[in-house]
């Protein structure tokens, strides 16, 4: 399984950036694709998600509103649409499989997910 991110880059506050996620070797197996992100001296924390099954999807409230999750299934990508972008936003942003995924995002747990990408850079300025 691999998973690549695209996407990244330095934006003004209140601007959008997408991010792209690249996945090779899941299979039709239901499973999950999250966002994640960390920030300097900060720890991972989950983002969003979507399930292959039925596109179901899960936010955290701190991107609720802001934040669009979705997925081309022919093309093996999630997006991450990321609008009003806050200086707060800025980190490196992760996109991680759980292919153990049920039904239940269970908020996110960085144990939950079996394999990540490398990383890609997103800088908001004020």
């Amino acid at each position: 399984v691999q998973l690549v991110e695209s996407g990244g880059g330095l934006v003004q506050a209140g601007g959008s950036l997408r991010l792209s996620c690249a996945t090779s070797g899941l299979g039709f197996a239901e499973h999950a694709i999250g966002w994640f992100r960390q920030a300097p001296g900060k720890e991972r924390e989950g983002v969003s998600g979507i399930s292959s099954s039925d596109n179901s999807t899960y936010y955290k409230d701190f991107v609720k509103g802001r934040f669009t999750i979705s997925m081309d299934a022919a093309k093996n990508t999630v997006f991450l649409q990321m609008n009003n972008l806050k200086p707060e936003d800025t980190a490196v942003y992760y996109c991680a499989a759980d292919v153990h995924y049920s039904g239940n995002y269970w908020g996110m747990p960085r144990s939950e997910y079996d394999y990540w990408g490398q990383g890609t850079q997103v800088t908001v300025s004020s």
